[in-house]
């Protein structure tokens, strides 16, 4: 379903506001991890000077690589391909955590964050019944709301579903493996993780 108002709209870009939120104003260089065809990435493109996006999924980099902007897509494995290690001033990664081993992916994103850089997530994770049938029910009413104001937009990527990790392992593997990060679950089937790395 196409987006009303000629916006597009899902719960992934109903969040996206919150990592852009979380880029430093000093930032020079931007990595999307699971970039798609780029929604994110020219939005990044907008605050930072050197975007780069990348993603496993080939048809999405074609699409994205489709609009006339400067943003470098790459194919390719993140957790595999050759950066240079803190190389980079944001890190962002929207619903792709869940595509790959959480806690080897976490390490690797900060990893790749210079010192004082920031690392922006909104990730999905595996409800656990009956304590999250409530938020989860007032989740789909809430995005029901939405998408008959908004529209809908679906997105090219493949999904993975059900997520591998619930809610309260997403938390923890947060708090292990970037200390000092701020964990937040949302109302759309969503959790966020914001981390600062430490200056050296």
């Amino acid at each position: 379903m196409t987006a009303k108002n000629g916006k597009r709209w899902n719960h992934n870009i109903h969040y996206h506001p919150r990592v852009l939120r979380a880029v430093p104003d000093d930032a020079r260089r931007a990595l999307d991890v699971g970039c798609g065809e780029g929604t994110l990435a020219r939005e990044l493109r907008q605050a930072v000077p050197h975007v780069t996006g990348i993603d496993l999924h080939a048809p999405s980099i074609v699409q994205a690589r489709e609009h006339p902007d400067d943003v470098e897509y790459v194919l390719g494995d993140f957790l595999t391909h050759p950066f240079e290690p803190a190389s980079f001033d944001v890190i962002a990664s929207v619903a792709t955590l869940h595509h790959m081993d959480a806690a080897t992916g976490l390490a690797r994103m900060r990893d790749l964050l210079r010192p004082g850089g920031v690392l922006a997530i909104v990730g999905l994770a595996r409800s656990t019944m009956p304590d999250d049938l409530p938020r989860d029910l007032a989740g789909i009413v809430v995005g029901t709301f939405h998408r008959a104001m908004k529209g809908h937009w679906d997105h090219p990527s493949p999904t993975v579903w059900p997520p591998p990790v619930t809610y309260p392992q997403m938390r923890a593997l947060a708090a292990e493996v970037l200390p000092g990060s701020r964990y937040r679950r949302h109302l759309l089937l969503r959790y966020s993780i914001t981390w600062r790395k430490p200056q050296d």
